[in-house]
Order: C-alpha cells, then sequence, then structure tokens
C-alpha cells in the first residue's frame, strides 16, 4: 500500500480528519478528534493503528508483522 491508498482509505472514514500534530513528517487521521492511525510521510514504510489491548494481543499472537 502506498501512503496515497492509505490517505485516501481512511478519509473515505465517517467523520474523518488529518492532520500533523507531531510535526510536518508525521500524518495523523482522527474520528471525533480521537487518533485512530498515523504515519511517518517521508519514510513510509509501516503504520501504527490504535486497537483495544484484547484485540491487539490475538492479532499479535496471529502475524508477525503485528
Amino acid at each position: 500500500m502506498e501512503i496515497d491508498e492509505l490517505r485516501d482509505y481512511c478519509l473515505a472514514k465517517t467523520a474523518t480528519t488529518k492532520s500533523t500534530p507531531f510535526g510536518p513528517d508525521t500524518l495523523v487521521f482522527k474520528v471525533y478528534n480521537k487518533m485512530f492511525c498515523l504515519c511517518n510521510i517521508s519514510d513510509f514504510k509501516s503504520v501504527n493503528l490504535k486497537r483495544n489491548p484484547e484485540k491487539a494481543i490475538e492479532l499479535r499472537e496471529q502475524y508477525y508483522a503485528v
């Protein structure tokens, strides 16, 4: 996935906004002012996503890259 695809996907969600509150290189997506996704604009190699802790543990057990 390219950063443009991620941006389009996130912004297609209802009430999503984008901003750079941590500096010009960190793109943040929020829904109703709650952050759910962030990534580095200039070095797009990974994405940080918010997830409830129980589900995150389950996903880490299933997938190496989580």
